[in-house]
């Protein structure tokens, strides 16, 4: 990713922004510091995209009618002092 200072990116905007559509995410920095990223718009449609439900999650997993043969612990609890 490569970095532009904030008075860079300022004066060559045109050049941030065809950088970031050809060559990916782009950084801005402040002293130093990264503050923001320019990603392309197609990246960024990607990255937002739609996120499944939990529901739909849990039913696309693998284990989905495996038999998992799970038992609960029926031991005692242990004795505490408060």
């Amino acid at each position: 990713m490569h970095a532009w200072q904030v008075q860079d990116a300022k004066a060559r905007f045109s050049e941030l922004l065809r950088s970031a559509a050809k060559d990916g995410p782009q950084a801005i920095t402040v002293r130093g510091r990264t503050t923001a990223v320019v990603v392309s718009q197609d990246e960024y449609e990607r990255l937002k995209g739609r996120k499944p439900s939990l529901v739909e999650f849990l039913r696309a997993s693998p284990l989905v009618g495996a038999d998992l043969d799970i038992e609960r612990d029926r031991s005692l609890p242990r004795d505490v002092e408060l």
